[in-house]
């Protein structure tokens, strides 16, 4: 497994990139049928440093994703499986009373909980109350914890990979608005293929039993994240991200009447930002040195459409957000 070095050219550093990619996606490939589209954009969310909210129906092999990408990237992995009872301390970690045998003094000690992890998965983060899910907040945006007034920084690298179901609503909180931004990418799961299923069911039925090798380690996705950084991004680019973010923003300068008709609320600046991290990382796995406007349109539907809020006339007309992202886009091709 070579590792990224400092003195390395941009060349070798994609084609490390490459290779690195390569050797996960064949581990992921020993227990994950498919989902090519899924895990490529997982990665893209390792590369530029963002959280990922995985949506899909019950057994479509979220959780194990999850896991299997922990265990080829040999991180350390931590599940939170997030039910109504669970309380914040349950995930930050809590202080407890330590007696000294030798002195028998008591002193408070304070035990890490679940989130000191490098890949944290947040179990259906859908049924627990906003009070334990904004205990997620601060380790997602700052990467420390602050309990009983002393701050503890989180091992780099950091991911939040939150699952949530979408079709069982009795028991669960709606994610707030302030959380959802937290989450780079918001993507969604749909059902296998036929001759994919095929494949799951053969290979989950058997005797075998999928030995993942660990092909990446920390310090090497932390060199491609500052890789993914240093890499330019033209004007046009950024203002192409910039502007498509705009209109999502009700009557707003360049909002399209249809935005103003659906939406209650549009994306915020975070939004940009991870357009353009998302459309580096997509233009060094296809072995570019610099993100195209292309870049940004593919990695928008993911970004965007956890960061816009409908309207009752978008549910009275049966307009989702991705409807809403993909008139966004064809009337920006249409206008360049």
């Amino acid at each position: 497994m070579p590792h990224v070095q400092q003195d390395m050219q941009v060349p070798e550093v994609l084609e490390a990139l490459h290779a690195s990619y390569d050797r996960l996606r064949a581990e992921i490939a020993k227990v994950i049928v498919g989902q090519d589209e899924i895990i490529r954009h997982l990665f893209v969310g390792f590369l530029a440093q963002g959280h990922v909210l995985l949506i899909g129906v019950p057994g479509l092999a979220k959780t194990l994703l999850i896991r299997t990408i922990s265990q080829a990237t040999s991180l350390k992995f931590s599940r939170i499986q997030f039910t109504p009872d669970l309380m914040p301390g349950d995930i930050t970690g809590t202080e407890i009373i330590e007696e000294d045998v030798s002195t028998g003094r008591r002193s408070f000690k304070f035990v890490r909980g679940p989130i000191f992890a490098n890949v944290v998965l947040a179990d259906e983060i859908n049924r627990t109350p906003p009070k334990t899910q904004a205990a997620l907040l601060e380790a997602m945006q700052e990467h420390h914890v602050t309990a009983a007034g002393e701050t503890y920084i989180l091992d780099e690298p950091f991911f939040v990979l939150a699952t949530q179901n979408p079709i069982e609503q009795e028991g669960t909180y709606p994610l707030p608005e302030a959380q959802l931004d937290r989450f780079m990418l918001n993507l969604w799961l749909d059902y296998p293929a036929f001759d994919e299923e095929v494949d799951v069911v053969r290979s989950t039925t058997g005797a075998r039993v999928a030995d993942i090798q660990p092909v990446m380690h920390a310090q090497e996705i932390q060199d491609f994240q500052h890789f993914i950084r240093q890499i330019p991004v033209a004007d046009n680019v950024i203002e192409y991200a910039v502007r498509l973010t705009g209109r999502t923003r009700p009557g707003r300068e360049g909002a399209p009447d249809f935005v103003t008709k659906y939406l209650n609320y549009g994306a915020g600046p975070r939004a940009s930002q991870y357009l353009i991290l998302g459309a580096k990382a997509l233009a060094a796995l296809d072995g570019r040195l610099s993100p195209l406007i292309d870049d940004v349109r593919r990695i928008a539907v993911p970004v965007l459409r956890h960061r816009i809020v409908p309207n009752f006339n978008a549910e009275a007309d049966e307009i989702t957000p991705v409807d809403i992202i993909e008139r966004l886009l064809d009337s920006a091709e249409n206008e360049s």
